[in-house]
């Protein structure tokens, strides 16, 4: 199939997924966006698909169905892009997996390393890692804002330049400036690290840039993304920058950290989410005005469990994780405090 038309079938039709859906379809490609939410769909169907940029509103006829409507259906899949939340994976790739065929392929288009998950299922041939920061918020049934453009690679996950991925890039280039990687692990490693300190930010209401410059919690946010990053250091996976982020900066294997690079890098990081339409985090949007679980569970359990497989303290990691459920549970109300507590887990 590759170098012909395909269609791309994007399985969860959220911020990402609604975002990258949209703009293929913008640009002529035979895309069908699948969501749970029904509301979702019918309004996408009767009214198109509302995208909001910084400096525009898009609205995008595309073509839009239920899951039981897309298994009903019956119908092959070529390119599916899987967008959802990083708990419902297992169950998107299971209502999907009778509809692929040999040669179809399943972009994880998430956050966390859904990818381990995917390829399980349905092997890693079948599997394309994705890594995706950019800065999109569903709103409601048909409207999705797109508040900041960042970064997005595709990789083979043995780290091969294939055909697929090439022409894959091409496709997706409808979206924006697509870029392939050899090495996919190393983004989604160093993405896990910068999430870290942006999921610690949902622990108080206030904007994300103004809680990262806050000084006095800066030496938190180091050895939370330090936490993580020594995982990653420990199976010998190299992580890369990103859109201001820059993780060999702040973990470096028995190296001391210059704090003057560090602070130059917090004040580009700021400096961009100023720039963003989006101010607070995905994960602050789900508990506060979505009132639903988070992805952090799914995403950061992960790490401590290969963390504490190396023999490593994940001290900080789990109790942001706790943290963070509590507040999923009403159990607790976001306040600085909660950052104050996180920061005296350093001197347990």
């Amino acid at each position: 199939m590759w170098g012909l038309r395909m269609n791309f079938t994007i399985v969860g039709a959220g911020a990402i997924g609604g975002v990258v859906g949209a703009y293929l379809a913008k640009a002529g490609e035979d895309v069908t966006l699948v969501d749970v939410n029904q509301e979702h769909i019918l309004t996408i169907r009767n009214n198109g698909l509302l995208i909001e940029t910084l400096d525009q509103l898009l609205t995008v006829n595309v073509p839009a169905k239920t899951v039981t409507e897309i298994l009903g259906d019956n119908k092959k899949l070529d390119a599916v892009i899987l967008a959802v939340k990083a708990q419902h994976t297992s169950e998107a790739i299971e209502n999907i997996q009778p509809l692929l065929t040999e040669s179809s392929i399943v972009v994880s288009m998430q956050n966390g390393l859904t990818e381990n998950i995917v390829s399980e299922r349905i092997g890693e041939e079948r599997t394309i890692g994705c890594f995706v920061n950019f800065f999109s918020d569903y709103m409601k049934p048909g409207y999705i804002q797109y508040g900041g453009v960042g970064s997005l690679y595709i990789g083979e996950l043995d780290g091969k330049i294939t055909s697929r991925l090439l022409e894959l890039q091409r496709k997706l280039k409808a979206w924006g400036d697509v870029k392939v990687t050899e090495n996919i692990w190393g983004y989604l490693w160093s993405k896990l690290a910068y999430g870290a300190i942006l999921t610690a930010t949902a622990l108080v209401d206030e904007k994300m840039a103004d809680i990262l410059e806050k000084q006095e919690y800066r030496d938190l946010f180091i050895k939370l993304s330090a936490e993580v990053l020594q995982v990653a250091d420990h199976q010998n996976i190299e992580v890369y920058g990103f859109d201001d982020w820059e993780p060999n900066i702040v973990f470096r294997r028995n190296q001391s950290l210059n704090k003057e690079r560090i602070d130059e890098q917090f004040e580009k990081l700021i400096t961009r989410l100023r720039s963003y339409k989006k101010v607070k985090s995905g994960i602050w949007r789900d508990i506060a005005i979505k009132k639903r679980k988070t992805e952090v569970p799914d995403q950061l359990g992960v790490v401590i469990e290969k963390g504490k497989e190396f023999s490593f303290e994940m001290t900080l990691t789990e109790k942001l994780v706790d943290m963070i459920t509590e507040l999923e549970e009403g159990k607790r109300q976001m306040s600085w405090a909660n950052l104050d507590e996180l920061q005296a887990t350093l001197g347990n």
